[in-house]
């Protein structure tokens, strides 16, 4: 058995790789361009400078954003979507939405498949379980005569009330089995996602068969190619709900790695909140090609039971993260006299006009790199040296046009991602009722820490952190997380009408089987915690809250209604303003989490910091002026040291720059704390 614990998270632009020696207590990380071609090159190449053998590895984990890339640029396999004949135009009929409803140029999202591509086939369950019409198993033989035939790789299964009664979606498995093999995917709607609302399940459905393939195909060979080095335990995957699995979980469901990338910088902010102590955290994953933004509210992931993606509804619990296109690499250009940035990227390759591959057009990294906030010769720890010249021809092009000299464009480049950047924060803070000057703002990433004060700045937040390994802080989150599992059931009863031990025999059964499925990926029974929740409404309302319950025991309880209806009412309040403490209530869905501890990294001391700073000095563009600043190596810099800005401390995975008017200290695990001078 090995002594390291491994992350990989790959990004647009470099693939981060970071590992914690068991023996040591060292962490170490590793970064190399991300290879589009062959993902795993890049892998590869970034573990190889931390890990000597791949069987010196005693816990891997990945974070993947294949899946999503797959369905964002709409790659994903063709479909065949078998729904209950009578409704099988739902998929396109979709729901309006009412927040839309005097747009004038409100489009509803494309579908991922066409009615061409929609089968109906008879058959029918009533939601009480009756069986109004059998299955027409030669119509679902003939659909698989039509899959052979057009070569069509992915089948969507989705009937009416299968998420109360699945009969017929697991014999239409079973009938696409016998006809076409293991070769074609099959995604059923009532194991996508076991609740209710058929659009929202089907489309659910339909979107893990479209990501399915790319996702099963990509996991497989970055399996074998580990293996085949001489990997000697089990491939772990991000979930979007913060939790990882087996890769071979993952391949069984992969509609839950949809959005396992961006989900590590998140659990990431968990861990940190914890270590430090604080409660509430901005998060903010700046990359090469987006912006990422999570929250830790109360030392947890602000979570949802479900999420939209480009207009489409998918039912499974996730981090909620607002991502806008604004990263490193965003390109910045011009549309009507005004100055845009992003979501263009220059991605890796060519990459930005600095990196000398064929860029030409002018990034935030550009501008940056103009304003002489980046080294030249040690970017990524000196695996690459910029081109400063090739930086100002790009930047001043776009200047000339303007009016602008170069460093005047750099500076509005930079102003205009921040403010976008900015806003990426409020939509997920200030739009639903959350103060962000209440928040520590944690800025990671690899272009994360060259940005964070002037969010911070724009915004009123009074301190930021930069963890330790920032570009890799996403990778560094991964160690921190469990393995999870999370089922569902519907379970509609207004309050009046509620029978307390159905209500917990309903819950011991899911607790059982997310028992079972955590004992499957390696937990002892010791290691596992359970947690239960309801959704909850008002009746005749339409959407629902998520409550916790103290246990599955708590709804035999004699104050379990009155506590439940106290709860739900002050979680109302807090989302929309406003509660109603004695109105009937109607619950709709049990849930229960499973979270496994497979054991995880410890932090890391820093030393002491001792004998005086470094005093290199360079002359870094601020506010139009350019002003002497500390230029120093943050492995220079112990617990306990402190220093003035403006300063641009170096590191082998960002570069953090802080202008005047903050303090730089270094906490006892090597965090950068940069605080306001009149808040330090």
């Amino acid at each position: 058995m090995g002594q390291h614990r491994v992350s990989m998270d790959i990004g647009g632009t470099f693939t981060d790789v970071i590992s914690y020696d068991e023996q040591s207590g060292e962490y170490r990380a590793g970064k190399s361009s991300t290879t589009p071609q062959d993902l795993t090159e890049g892998v590869f190449t970034a573990l190889s400078s931390l890990v000597s053998e791949v069987e010196d590895i005693s816990f891997l984990v990945h974070g993947t954003t294949q899946g999503l890339n797959a369905f964002l640029t709409r790659r994903g396999e063709r479909v065949l979507l078998l729904a209950t004949e009578g409704a099988r135009d739902q998929l396109h009929i979709a729901r309006g939405p009412r927040w839309k409803l005097y747009d004038l140029h409100y489009r509803k999202p494309e579908p991922l498949v066409p009615l061409s591509d929609i089968v109906g086939i008879p058959g029918r369950m009533t939601f009480e379980g009756e069986e109004l019409r059998p299955l027409d198993e030669d119509a679902v033989r003939a659909a698989a005569q039509r899959a052979r035939e057009e070569d069509i790789r992915a089948i969507a299964v989705g009937y009416l009330f299968s998420f109360r009664h699945p009969q017929h979606e697991l014999r239409t498995r079973e009938i696409l089995r016998e006809e076409l093999g293991d070769e074609v995917t099959i995604s059923l709607s009532h194991e996508a996602a076991r609740e209710w609302r058929e659009y929202e399940r089907t489309s659910s459905a339909t979107v893990e068969a479209y990501t399915g393939p790319v996702i099963r195909r990509y996991l497989s060979k970055l399996e074998q190619s580990l293996d085949d080095k001489g990997l000697a335990v089990p491939l772990h995957v991000m979930q979007s709900s913060g939790g990882i699995l087996t890769v071979d979980s993952a391949r069984e469901r992969p509609l839950q790695t949809l959005l396992s990338g961006p989900v590590g910088g998140a659990m990431g902010g968990v861990a940190l909140a914890d270590l430090l102590g604080r409660q509430n955290l901005i998060c903010v994953d700046m990359g090469g090609t987006s912006f990422d933004v999570s929250l830790v509210v109360n030392g947890v992931p602000d979570t949802s039971p479900e999420t939209t993606i480009e207009g489409l509804p998918l039912l499974m619990p996730v981090v909620n993260i607002h991502t806008v296109g604004a990263g490193g690499g965003s390109i910045a250009w011009l549309e009507s006299g005004g100055l845009r940035v992003g979501p263009q990227s220059a991605g890796a390759n060519p990459g930005p006009a600095c990196y000398g591959r064929g860029g030409v057009e002018p990034t935030v990294t550009d501008a940056n790199l103009v304003l002489g906030r980046v080294d030249p010769k040690w970017f990524a720890g000196g695996q690459m040296d910029l081109d400063v010249e090739a930086a100002r021809t790009a930047v001043g092009a776009l200047g000339e046009q303007l009016g602008l000299s170069v460093e005047e464009m750099a500076e509005g480049i930079c102003d205009v991602a921040n403010a976008k950047m900015a806003q990426a924060i409020r939509t997920i803070t200030v739009a639903r009722g959350i103060e962000p000057r209440e928040f520590t703002l944690v800025a990671f990433g690899g272009a994360g820490p060259m940005h964070g004060v002037f969010l911070a700045e724009e915004l009123g937040i009074k301190e930021v952190i930069v963890p330790r390994f920032p570009g890799a802080f996403s990778a560094w989150g991964m160690l921190q997380s469990s393995i999870r599992s999370d089922q569902s059931e519907a379970f509609f009863y207004r309050d009046e009408d509620l029978e307390p031990q159905v209500m917990a025999d309903r819950l011991r059964a899911l607790g059982a089987e997310v028992s079972d499925f955590l004992a499957h990926e390696g937990v002892a029974p010791k290691d596992t915690v359970l947690q239960f929740a309801v959704d909850v409404r008002y009746v005749a309302q339409e959407y629902t809250i998520t409550v916790p319950l103290n246990d599955a025991e708590e709804p035999t309880t004699p104050q379990f209604l009155g506590g439940l209806s106290e709860r739900f009412a002050k979680m109302h309040d807090e989302r929309y303003g406003h509660s109603n403490l004695g109105a009937p209530i109607e619950l709709v869905t049990l849930r229960v989490t499973g979270l496994g501890d497979l054991g995880r990294a410890q932090p890391a001391t820093q030393p002491q910091q001792s004998g005086a700073l470094p005093a290199d000095r360079a002359d870094v563009v601020f506010s139009g002026a350019r002003q002497s600043s500390a230029l120093l190596r943050r492995s220079q810099l112990g617990s306990g040291a402190s220093l003035a800005s403006p300063a641009v401390v170096l590191e082998e995975t960002a570069t953090t720059v802080v202008p005047p008017g903050f303090t730089i200290t270094v906490d006892p695990i090597g965090n950068l704390i940069l605080t306001t001078e009149d808040n330090s």
